[in-house]
């Protein structure tokens, strides 16, 4: 009698039939994706089809309109719009977004009361009133506060039409830069600022060096995003006669009537562009992910 555990090894033709049979393997179909697939391609085809064939679109008169002096310059109107609304508006929306972390309740108020503010008037209530900001205050003044003023200036020179309309997008811009640096900078780790705090780096330094390199990860899609909606908001500005893209090609088809092929013109350097700037996008974006994980 056997004294181990092990099973007894069966010998002979029964030992080959007991082996498993070879697995088939079957690939896993997917008919509704293949059918999803099909009908997307077949819309696709039309819709292209659509473009090339359809003679309403009048693919010649975009053609001729589309780099003519008149456009190339409301282009360039276009991009000053957004790099002055951008700049000045992201100048002040960190100022607005430090204020908002302040231990100072008064400063948190401040940035609160302004972000509630621009965020709930519309942009176009916001640039007209800037167009008209002559109507309210004839001349405005340096000097003592509620006292005399040493230098004064008149408001009809001062701020033009240019002038009003970047005034009106930076500050309208201000409000949401403000939430989208702040979403930022609380999202890098308290330590950080306790660790260099404990090192002796002073305050200035530890959100310049430390601080904001980490923030700017989540916050470069987010003012990438805005960034891109100012370009094409710019458009809103029109109603003040500024003659950027959307306003031009409104008053040219104004004149000869070709409405569609004009505005493919406008909407085409609106994909050019706004391409344009994702590409930058993934390039600054790259630029602050070094060292990340991901």
């Amino acid at each position: 009698m056997s004294l181990t555990s092990d099973p007894p090894v069966t010998k002979g033709p029964v030992a080959a039939s007991s082996a498993p049979a070879e697995l088939v393997v079957v690939p896993v179909r997917h008919p509704w994706r293949w059918a999803a697939v099909v009908a997307t391609a077949v819309l696709l085809v039309q819709f292209v089809h659509g473009l090339v064939t359809n003679p309403g679109w009048e693919w010649d008169v975009f053609a001729a309109f589309f780099t003519t002096e008149t456009i190339l310059r409301a282009v360039w109107v276009t991009l000053q719009l957004t790099f002055y609304g951008t700049a000045l508006g992201f100048a002040i929306g960190i100022l607005l977004a430090f204020m908002r972390l302040s231990a100072s309740p008064f400063l948190r108020s401040v940035a609160f009361g302004y972000i509630w503010a621009f965020r709930s008037i519309p942009l176009i209530v916001q640039l007209l009133f800037w167009f008209n900001l002559a109507y309210l205050y004839k001349e405005l003044s340096i000097g003592i506060p509620f006292g005399p003023g040493f230098v004064s200036f008149d408001t009809t020179g001062l701020v033009g039409e240019m002038g009003a309309a970047v005034l009106g997008l930076a500050l309208h811009q201000a409000a949401y830069a403000a939430e989208i640096v702040r979403g930022g900078v609380l999202a890098v780790d308290e330590g950080q600022s306790e660790a260099a705090a404990a090192l002796g780096i002073p305050r200035l330094r530890q959100v310049r060096r430390i601080v904001l390199p980490q923030a700017m990860r989540s916050i470069l899609p987010n003012a990438a995003n805005e960034i891109i909606s100012l370009f094409k908001g710019t458009s809103i500005v029109s109603v003040m006669a500024i003659g950027e893209l959307f306003y031009q090609v409104q008053v040219v088809y104004g004149r000869n009537g070709r409405v569609v092929p004009l505005l493919m013109v406008a909407t085409a350097w609106y994909v050019l562009l706004t391409t344009a700037l994702s590409v930058v996008q993934h390039y600054v974006e790259r630029h602050y992910a070094k060292g990340s994980a991901r």
